[in-house]
């Protein structure tokens, strides 16, 4: 995922890059060191989920 990448929130009808993003632990039972979700910095609407973990585990 490039750092450049943006997501539009559909709540709140904004886009924000990725550096702008809110990251907080995923929910569900994935494994937060290898998971993270990606939240809208205004509403707080998740926007994506991504991988952060090493690949070889």
């Amino acid at each position: 995922m490039s750092q450049t990448e943006s997501f539009h929130c559909k709540t709140c009808d904004t886009t924000v890059s990725k550096t702008e993003t809110r990251r907080t632990e995923t929910m569900g039972g994935l494994d937060p060191m290898k998971w993270q979700t990606l939240c809208c910095p205004n509403c707080g609407n998740r926007l994506k989920t991504v991988f952060v973990g090493d690949e070889s585990d």
